[in-house]
């Protein structure tokens, strides 16, 4: 990743704002046994990082230097914790913090700490976020329909704010576009097993191996103006199974 997003990667040490900070390295103890050779530019955000963290310092510089310090390590828990201290101190635009995390995820998709992150913004923005986030869901399962994270933060998106309605509709969609062909269809991961479960109804049969036949099962029941389409969908997939 690229930590010169916002200043150019000019060294802490030479820039003007940074000059009343002295960096605090980290403390190996007196006898390391395997000192860790870290890069420059690593060490040195690093140093700084712990120093205005030491500080409690919550200002606008401070949130600059955890989005470098972020880039060059992204599952850097201490770093986005701090992070969403700052973000709350200032009150900041969570809909650029949006943005941001967007920028990280185009690379890095499968970062815990980067969901746990997302999770937290989302529940401030509220159900205005809704939309936004459960069509960047949809774009990443597109290319991985796998991503343990995405169907996770997919499911808690639905569960918090709520559009469980349009998601039988995504669900059509993906059958439509046979997405899960020969791979989340016949092995499913358990996140989109968990997400078939809840859509079941009192009057649909109980969950099967068979994850694209249960789909249609329930679609059968929960939209009834489609029953018929439904219905020949799972003959179908019952054909195409002998």
């Amino acid at each position: 990743m690229d930590s010169r997003e916002d200043d150019g990667g000019e060294p802490l040490s030479r820039m003007a704002e940074w000059r009343d900070v002295t960096p605090l390295p980290q403390d190996d103890g007196p006898n390391p046994v395997v000192p860790i050779a870290y890069k420059e530019e690593f060490r040195e955000t690093m140093d700084y990082f712990r120093a205005i963290y030491k500080a409690d310092e919550r200002s606008p510089r401070a949130l600059r230097l955890t989005r470098r310090a972020i880039h060059l390590n992204p599952g850097n828990y201490t770093v986005w914790h701090f992070r969403r201290l700052v973000l709350e101190a200032l009150n900041a635009d969570l809909d650029e913090e949006l943005d941001f995390l967007q920028r990280i995820a185009n690379s890095n998709s499968k970062n815990y700490q980067l969901w746990h992150h997302r999770r937290w913004v989302v529940e401030r923005l509220g159900a205005n976020a809704r939309a936004k986030e459960l069509n960047l869901i949809k774009k990443i399962l597109s290319i991985d329909a796998k991503n343990y994270h995405a169907w996770s933060h997919r499911q808690w998106v639905l569960q918090a704010l709520g559009g469980w309605e349009d998601e039988l509709d995504y669900c059509q969609q993906l059958l439509e576009e046979d997405i899960f062909n020969n791979s989340a269809w016949n092995q499913p991961c358990h996140e989109f097993r968990d997400s078939v479960v809840a859509l079941r109804t009192s009057d649909t049969d109980p969950l099967g191996p068979d994850l694209s036949m249960a789909i249609c099962d329930i679609l059968e029941h929960v939209d009834s103006l489609r029953a018929s389409y439904w219905i020949w969908r799972k003959n179908k997939l019952s054909v195409a199974a002998v």
